[in-house]
């Protein structure tokens, strides 16, 4: 019986993903990295606040937005949330500021990945 092929065990060099994103110092072994594995990120970035981190990587990012009622003429706030496989390089926690970035689907609701965690004074 032949053997499946291992995961890459071993943290690959950081690489550069662009758009104006740093490389954390930090280094990870997860094949769903955007810096030390081989996952793309294209399309959208996202700012939000980590509301859930109850899955096994992934968490969860909240986005408020203004909305602009016609008949009214005012606001209201609206809340988007967005599942996110969060790499463990990163160190995020509930209540930090996080970037996230689209790519491709990695299960059937997570299409985000986190790539950046804001500082307080950002």
């Amino acid at each position: 019986m032949a053997r499946k092929a291992s995961v890459e065990e071993t943290p690959r060099e950081a690489r550069d993903i662009g758009m104006g994103i740093p490389v954390p110092k930090e280094t990870c072994s997860d094949a769903k990295c955007p810096f030390h594995g081989n996952l793309p990120v294209r399309g959208t970035l996202i700012e939000g606040v980590v509301v859930s981190r109850k899955m096994k990587n992934t968490v969860v990012v909240e986005r408020e937005r203004l909305f602009y009622v016609k008949k009214y003429e005012r606001y209201e706030k609206r809340k988007g949330r967005y599942p996110a496989h969060c790499p463990p390089c990163l160190g995020v926690e509930v209540g930090d500021r996080v970037v996230i970035g689209e790519c491709r689907p990695l299960s059937k609701t997570v299409s985000f990945v986190v790539v950046q965690r804001k500082e307080e004074g950002e």
